[in-house]
């Protein structure tokens, strides 16, 4: 009987030991500073009571960077400008003669560097893209005129997918990331337009080392 009795009092001061740890845990969990939560969730909805909108911007990615506003299948985001990145612009700088007159066997080609690689010469060559008659546009396959600067336009032609995953955000590079307001690159800042390919290149080696030093 007393061996039964001794073993009860055990049992009742580890309950209460037991008991005592967890009031104190419960009252330290319940404070944070000077604020008091009773949940993970009451303190996310205090907190951020602190807060309104984002402290993320976009202005120091894009510093020195001229942009322009364009808005496509209904949405309205920043982009480059390319025309002050084309090192040859205007065009009738340099062609002060129609392009017609140009085309002669006594004239050195201008632009004897550019390759055109984008598709069968059968389907593609430069006048499919400049306007002879008017060398500071771009033109569309229906001879519509088409801004440098909106050069993008001229690609959605035969690259429809793309471009409208582009004006979604899902194609391309977006700078800043996701940082408002929207500013996104285009075409032809990541690809070349006249070899418009990326070439292959070999996988990134796989760090043994690396992993060795890390165990």
């Amino acid at each position: 009987m007393l061996l039964h009795e001794k073993t009860m009092n055990k049992f009742d001061l580890h309950k209460l030991w037991y008991l005592g740890l967890v009031v104190i845990l419960t009252i330290y969990s319940c404070k944070d500073h000077d604020n008091e939560y009773h949940s993970i969730t009451d303190k996310i909805e205090a907190e951020s009571k602190k807060y309104e909108g984002t402290s993320i911007s976009l202005e120091k990615y894009i510093e020195g960077i001229k942009m322009l506003e364009v808005t496509e299948n209904g949405l309205t985001f920043l982009i480059p400008d390319r025309k002050g990145e084309l090192k040859s612009y205007a065009c009738t700088e340099c062609h002060i003669k129609s392009l017609a007159n140009m085309q002669s066997k006594d004239l050195k080609k201008a632009h004897w560097n550019i390759k055109l690689d984008h598709a069968n010469l059968n389907t593609m060559n430069c006048v499919t893209c400049h306007n002879g008659n008017d060398m500071d546009n771009l033109k569309s396959l229906t001879d519509n005129k088409i801004d440098f600067n909106k050069s993008y336009q001229l690609c959605s032609q035969c690259h429809a997918k793309q471009f409208n995953d582009w004006t979604g955000g899902a194609h391309g590079k977006r700078i800043g990331g996701w940082a408002p307001p929207r500013a996104s690159m285009t075409c032809v800042n990541c690809h070349n337009p006249h070899k418009p390919h990326f070439e292959s290149k070999w996988p990134e080696r796989y760090n043994t080392q690396k992993v060795r030093e890390r165990k």
